[in-house]
């Protein structure tokens, strides 16, 4: 699956300076296809899917791909703590490696053996970093790793240009972007919405909690103020029918949508939760609630629908501050930087 930790990946991988040799290796013909694509002079190597430990043959052909390749550094993208273990282990089997993790998402191991062999690949890292400093010192705490062994480097989004679309409402409109995923929070947005009956919704994005989402609009009686866009190939576009951006989500690491509603210039409400409170800064960038709070939600959604100077001054405040920290540009530079120390 291409999601939010693919794409950032991809705009680290199109902002590295050229003079970089890229090897884009992975599991996933499509992805890495995709990933490649953003960086047309680098190499791409599918290798064999790992499973389970028994699984010695393709866990071979990892070993032997950096045995051929000898990388001066590996940069591995973690889409949850348990990811890339079996990349991360043929690693420190490989000398002179030097490994780059990157934790996109801070979520609970399952079991001893996860933790173990956390611990133990994480204490053969040149360098462990998450995207926020509150998401590495959850993934310290989930991983039971050291206080201070994850240091922090923010994703990026390029600052697109945005070719305006049509409206989907003559109304004052709320708008998320992002996988129908539980972990989201849609289905308390959706709780919020009929709270505010002269606001409608637009969600782009497809996923698994699809099916229930319009169930509950259904049952909730917003139907007819909500569209479930589903997915779409350029979904920045929509950011120019918003007035406000939601993102109510249970649980994040540093997500894309929120800067890239920034970098449209959208005052943002969403769960401080990771590292959103790095860039949703609370008044001045946009609004933060609890997650799982439906009234502090509403709440925070009505006060913004009804003012709009307050809309504008966070939209103006948050494009700013987006601008100076968190575009593509700036986080490949911090990665060369780290690069560049790893090296030395």
């Amino acid at each position: 699956m291409f999601g939010g930790a693919e794409t950032s990946l991809g705009h680290l991988l199109a902002e590295l300076d050229d003079k970089l040799d890229v090897v884009v290796l992975g599991v996933d013909r499509e992805v890495v296809g995709r990933l490649s694509g953003r960086r047309p002079a680098a190499r791409a190597e599918v290798l064999p899917h790992v499973g389970t430990k028994r699984d010695l043959g393709p866990f071979a052909a990892h070993v032997r791909a950096l045995l051929r390749l000898r990388p001066d550094i590996l940069h591995a993208n973690l889409t949850t703590p348990a990811s890339c273990r079996h990349a991360l282990l043929a690693a420190a089997l490989v000398p002179k490696v030097k490994t780059v993790a990157v934790e996109q998402l801070p979520y609970p191991l399952a079991g001893r053996l996860q933790q173990g062999l956390k611990r133990f690949t994480s204490r053969r890292l040149a360098a462990h970093v998450a995207v926020g400093e509150p998401a590495a010192r959850e993934v310290e705490a989930l991983a039971s790793l050291a206080p201070g062994s994850v240091r922090s480097i923010p994703n990026g989004v390029p600052d697109a240009v945005l070719e305006p679309l049509a409206r989907q409402f003559d109304r004052p409109t709320i708008g998320s972007l992002g996988r129908l995923d539980r972990q989201k929070g849609y289905d308390v947005l959706l709780h919020a919405l009929a709270s505010l009956p002269d606001a409608a919704l637009v969600l782009v994005g497809d996923g698994p909690e699809r099916s229930s989402l319009e169930a509950l609009a259904s049952s909730l009686g917003v139907d007819d103020r909500v569209r479930f866009v589903g997915w779409h190939a350029e979904p920045r576009r929509y950011l120019t029918t918003f007035d406000v951006f939601a993102l109510p989500s249970r649980f994040e690491g540093f997500p894309l949508a929120i800067v890239e509603a920034m970098l449209a210039g959208l005052p943002v409400v969403a769960s401080a939760v990771g590292s959103v409170p790095e860039a949703v800064r609370e008044g001045e960038t946009g609004l933060l609630v609890p997650p799982d709070d439906e009234a502090a939600l509403t709440a925070a959604l009505r006060r913004l629908l009804a003012e709009p100077s307050v809309r504008l001054r966070l939209g103006e405040r948050g494009r700013a501050l987006a601008r100076e920290r968190f575009t593509a540009a700036a986080m490949a530079r911090s990665f060369e930087r780290l690069y560049e120390e790893i090296l030395s």
